[in-house]
């Protein structure tokens, strides 16, 4: 790395003499000598190498842990849906009434045949009593009123499906019917989502999914940049035919202001690298040249630098410096190549 900055010298001296008319701000056009210049008052901190593990994002969608859509068992017009986007809800509220009066008469109809298929069995009990019947003849009696009594309670089964209620405390996040509209069965009418309880659904290609294990924590980068840390919940054993990628469901932190359908990104580590970071205001840029002051047996040195990605509260220094050498991050706009430094904490 040395070999570089020697080769960068002659740029260096250039982008130097440049610092040092703008450094000292004086209206002669002649620089002041570097050895006339006070001492400057800086901070500097050391180059920091760390490991640092390179990532591949993948897409996904951020979706609630617990939901659910809601159908009617049975055929019905809609009579009554309050319910709205948004709307809170309550385990075993109902929140569709379907019209009653086909199944109220098939419950009333189911009812008179139940009662006398009781009459006709109470009959023959008395009967078969006295001998006058024959038991085969009573047990055909008996099978016709237990045949009316379960279809009662099948009718009266059928007449408690007519309100669609909630089956968890939630909020209503799709409304896919409305009140006129005929539901049957298989037909959808409402989604329900439990709010705050969240977790992203991607789908992983099979060159990254041996890189994921279930209990893993992952960064999840949302639609604002924002970065969460989730748990890795669920991983499916098998490929998508189709697609040839295994969905993977990470759950997001308790209370994540983030909404469900929103997009977001997985990252999934790849492998493990030393990075050189220094904090963004130790790097200066002036035009397509970006440099560091480095302080060296007490004065500033210039050193161009070349920069890679942004991790976190550092920037990445591909070359220019060394690691353990220590970079000006305060006053360095008005450092001149050469003059001495007086360092403060």
């Amino acid at each position: 790395m040395k070999s570089k900055n020697n080769a960068w010298g002659a740029a260096i001296a250039a982008v130097a003499v440049l610092l040092g008319g703008a450094g000292c701000h004086s209206k002669d056009p002649q620089p002041l000598a570097t050895a006339e210049l006070p001492a400057a008052r800086v901070s500097v901190v050391p180059v920091d190498a760390r490991p640092f593990a390179s990532v591949e994002e993948v897409v996904g969608t951020i979706r609630a842990r617990q939901r659910t859509v809601l159908e009617a068992k049975v055929s019905g017009r809609i009579v009554n849906l309050e319910s709205r986007l948004g709307h809170a809800v309550k385990a075993g509220e109902t929140l569709v009434q379907l019209d009653a009066s086909e199944l109220v008469a098939r419950v009333e109809q189911a009812r008179v045949l139940l009662e006398q298929a009781t009459r006709e069995r109470d009959r023959f009990q008395g009967l078969l009593a006295q001998r006058t019947v024959s038991p085969q003849e009573f047990e055909t009696v008996e099978s016709r009123w237990k045949v009316a009594k379960a279809g009662l309670s099948e009718a009266e089964t059928l007449l408690g499906y007519l309100k669609v209620v909630a089956p968890f405390d939630a909020v209503v996040s799709r409304k896919l019917a409305e009140v006129g509209d005929l539901a049957t069965p298989g037909r959808p009418l409402l989604e329900l989502e439990v709010p705050g309880e969240l977790r992203l659904e991607a789908d992983v290609g099979e060159a990254l999914i041996d890189r994921i294990r279930v209990g893993q924590v992952l960064t999840v980068r949302t639609g604002a940049d924002s970065r969460l840390q989730g748990t890795v919940a669920e991983i499916a054993p098998a490929a998508d035919a189709g697609t040839r990628t295994f969905l993977v469901k990470v759950d997001l932190p308790s209370g994540t202001s983030v909404r469900s359908g929103a997009f977001g990104r997985l990252g999934v580590p790849l492998s493990e690298t030393l990075v050189m970071r220094v904090p963004p205001s130790a790097v200066l840029r002036r035009g397509q040249l970006e440099y560091v002051m480095v302080e060296s047996s007490g004065k500033a040195q210039l050193r161009l630098v070349r920069t890679g990605r942004v991790l976190g509260d550092g920037v990445e220094l591909i070359s220019g410096v060394e690691n353990g050498e220590r970079v000006v991050v305060t006053g360095l706009r008005e450092l001149v190549e050469g003059q001495r430094l007086e360092v403060v904490p």
